[in-house]
């Protein structure tokens, strides 16, 4: 970084920060830190969303050997629950308007794993799981292990950091884009309208996102009022990509290469390789990771594994793999993700992927989102429901008869939906722009 001064390092605000500016900002945090007793091996929270002072936060911690435990602003109502299993001691909050703070936490009782890993001298992170099937597990990472990745040069982009940075494929896209020289481009927000409107004036070149935020783009049409031009590479993960969905986004971004990557909270992001940028199947893995399928389900061992849960069991077995719960195919030495294997439906005996019906639902006119999933049956063991937005407004009664006609035409009988519940878009996805499954079902 410091051999490129006058190159871009940072898109915020519609300004760029130059490296020189943001090492500035970077010397400036150590001098903050140090003034509050923040050094090596202290656990401190960092409250807040990307931008030129909150990255130059995140590196003076690295650079200091704390242990940084990031949260993003909707997070805030978990912070109080959370805090202590990392046990923080300090927090450094962010307010929109650009102004921050530092405050000590009240001390607590330390995590053994943290007390533990302190011993090592080494910058730490902490991050959390969704938390969707319970309580979000703390993710202790090693961070020099997180960033041997990145020592080998490779092509700088103007990067859109869309991946918050509470997230571990966040963090990795923010680390890729300094380590290679590249621009990292903060987003005012995650609407489409911002996204598109950031890279039009950023002229960004990557935008690393999910499957369900590119469904989104393209149903809302916005993508046609901005000159998205500049993106040559468009990088998705977090959740299965619907085929429909990717046919989609082929026609938004005709000049863009479309690539599948792969990563997890416990183990870190893998090298991939997409078959075609029309192509699901990917190859994973890469210098410093192995993977192995057993019973169709992926199995991934890695040089950068986490340190360990804070208040979990390890998921590793005694060789060191980790079943990753994503049922895939396999063509050669090429991998389909299917889904997890917990979200998979079994009908009468017979298994129903939802991400193949949602496929063919998003294939039906005037359907912008739709997402699948079992409910129990005391027949069947689990029949198939789904939850369809719709594009533009239309008599729900003859929207469901149309798409139960239209999924009997492409789909075998029990892999229709027996229930369709029209829905806002909005009530289809998360915080993080994946698909919600996990929620009640509709009665009748």
């Amino acid at each position: 970084m410091r051999a490129m001064p006058g190159a871009p390092a940072v898109f915020a605000d519609d300004r760029e920060w130059s490296y020189a500016e943001l090492l500035g900002l970077v010397d400036a945090w150590r001098e903050h830190l140090a003034e509050h007793g923040i050094s090596t091996g202290s656990v401190c929270a960092l409250l807040g969303d990307y931008s030129a002072n909150t990255c130059a936060a995140i590196l003076a911690l690295v650079l200091e050997g704390a242990i940084v435990v990031p949260f993003i602003p909707s997070s805030k109502s978990e912070m109080a629950a959370l805090l202590p299993v990392a046990g923080a001691q300090h927090l450094i909050s962010f307010g929109a308007d650009g102004g921050w703070s530092i405050e000590s936490l009240a001390e607590g009782p330390q995590n053994d794993l943290v007390v533990s890993f302190r011993k090592r001298h080494r910058p730490g992170l902490v991050v959390f799981t969704s938390g969707s099937t319970g309580v979000p597990k703390g993710v202790l990472h090693d961070v020099e292990l997180l960033l041997r990745k990145f020592v080998q040069p490779r092509r700088p982009w103007r990067t859109i950091l869309f991946l918050s940075m509470d997230h571990l494929g966040g963090l990795n896209t923010l680390f890729a884009s300094l380590a290679y020289g590249g621009t990292a481009v903060c987003l005012p927000s995650r609407s489409p309208e911002a996204v598109a409107r950031t890279i039009a004036a950023s002229r960004a070149t990557l935008l690393p996102t999910t499957p369900t935020f590119l469904n989104l783009l393209s149903a809302s049409g916005i993508h046609r009022h901005f000159d998205l031009s500049s993106v040559l590479l468009i990088s998705y993960g977090t959740e299965a990509m619907p085929e429909a969905t990717l046919t989609r986004v082929r026609a938004m971004f005709p000049s863009a290469e479309i690539k599948q990557t792969y990563g997890l909270s416990e183990l870190g992001v893998l090298r991939s390789k997409s078959l075609s940028s029309d192509s699901t199947w990917v190859q994973v893995g890469g210098p410093g990771f192995e993977v192995k399928i057993v019973d169709n389900l992926l199995y991934v061992r890695s040089e950068s594994n986490m340190v360990g849960y804070l208040n979990a069991p390890s998921p590793f077995d005694a060789d060191g793999w980790m079943c990753t719960g994503d049922e895939v195919e396999t063509r050669g030495d090429y991998i389909r993700i299917i889904g997890r294997r917990s979200d998979m439906i079994n009908v009468g005996g017979q298994k129903v992927s939802p991400l193949d019906v949602e496929s063919i639902l998003l294939q039906a006119p005037n359907v912008a989102e739709a997402t699948v999933r079992g409910v129990p049956h005391p027949m069947m063991g689990q029949v198939v429901h789904a939850r369809v937005s719709l594009g533009d407004d239309e008599d729900r009664e003859e929207a469901v008869i149309r798409l139960r006609r239209f999924c009997l035409e492409k789909l075998p009988r029990f892999k229709v939906p027996v229930k369709f519940e029209i829905v806002p878009p909005e009530a289809q996805r998360g915080e993080r722009f994946k698909k919600v499954r996990n929620v009640p079902a509709v009665p009748g």
